[in-house]
């Protein structure tokens, strides 16, 4: 007879420490999505995570620390985007278009020449939640920390910039150091938690929380508490619902949100007709 042990997976160590750190992941890119989301960033993140990848195959090929290596490729990238962008020839979606499918490619290529590198690069590809060390931990609430910390300080400056950027700077706001700042922050989630839950996917659990809360609230000051509960719930439940599905617990985390944020969007069309529905009872034509 099928017998159900829902504590099963607490059992084991590497488990707990998988679903600590897709609490924190989700937790982290719920933070950081709002201002992707509000900002009309979703296109940055997903290329600068495509960017991460080539960085990462480098430091893999190299043997060098992940964090240094990824990291200085993301900045790198970073850089050369804004170059190019500045430059007016192309616009800023073409210039990250080219230099993160760029680096993507030296990624793929690099690990079909160097076999030794396959297994570290497949991890960062797909992510990896089961196979997280203390220090990968240690790295996401890092982030988190130093996140909230920067969100709490500069939240009216922030708030500003982000929905009236050019009476911002008339006030004067520092609107491209708060850029600068937005960027920094998001760079850093991408590298640390993509290895968790993939490159493949990143950019989907930073939209995800914040564009399901954006459903739920128009203030700005609630979606910056909700969208980080609501990454952890996916990353949480993501993660053990994964563990029974025999399915890579990125995915399963992707599949979560998607299923909520499919939910809400049901729920707020529906209220939404019947807002409608109401008026027109009450004014008819």
């Amino acid at each position: 007879m099928f017998s159900f042990d829902a504590t099963e997976p607490f059992q084991y160590e590497f488990f707990r420490n998988g679903l600590v750190i897709a609490g924190l992941a989700g937790a982290l890119c719920g933070l950081i999505g709002v201002f992707v989301v509000l900002r009309n960033m979703s296109y940055i993140g997903h290329g600068l995570s495509h960017a991460v990848f080539g960085g990462a195959a480098l430091a893999a090929v190299l043997d060098f620390n992940y964090f240094v290596g990824a990291g200085l490729w993301g900045l790198l990238s970073g850089f050369m985007i804004g170059r190019v962008s500045r430059r007016r020839i192309i616009g800023a979606d073409a210039a990250i278009g080219v230099v993160t499918t760029a680096s993507f490619a030296l990624g793929l290529a690099l690990q079909a020449r160097y076999g030794q590198a396959s297994r570290s690069i497949d991890a960062v590809l797909f992510g990896n939640v089961l196979g997280v060390f203390p220090s990968d931990i240690a790295a996401v609430a890092g982030v988190a920390v130093v996140s909230v910390v920067v969100v709490v300080v500069l939240y009216r400056r922030l708030l500003f910039s982000t929905f009236d950027p050019e009476v911002a700077g008339v006030s004067g706001v520092n609107v491209p150091a708060m850029e600068a700042m937005l960027m920094l922050l998001l760079s850093a989630t991408i590298l640390v938690t993509v290895r968790v839950i993939g490159v493949l996917l990143i950019s989907a659990l930073l939209v995800l929380p914040a564009a399901t809360a954006r459903m739920m609230t128009n203030s700005f000051g609630r979606m910056l508490w909700l969208s980080p509960v609501l990454g952890t719930a996916f990353g949480l439940l993501g993660m053990y619902a994964s563990w029974y599905a025999d399915v890579p617990s990125g995915a399963v985390i992707i599949l979560a949100g998607t299923a909520a944020f499919a939910v809400v969007y049901a729920v707020v069309g529906v209220r939404g007709r019947m807002r409608m529905a109401g008026l027109e009872h009450a004014h008819p034509a």
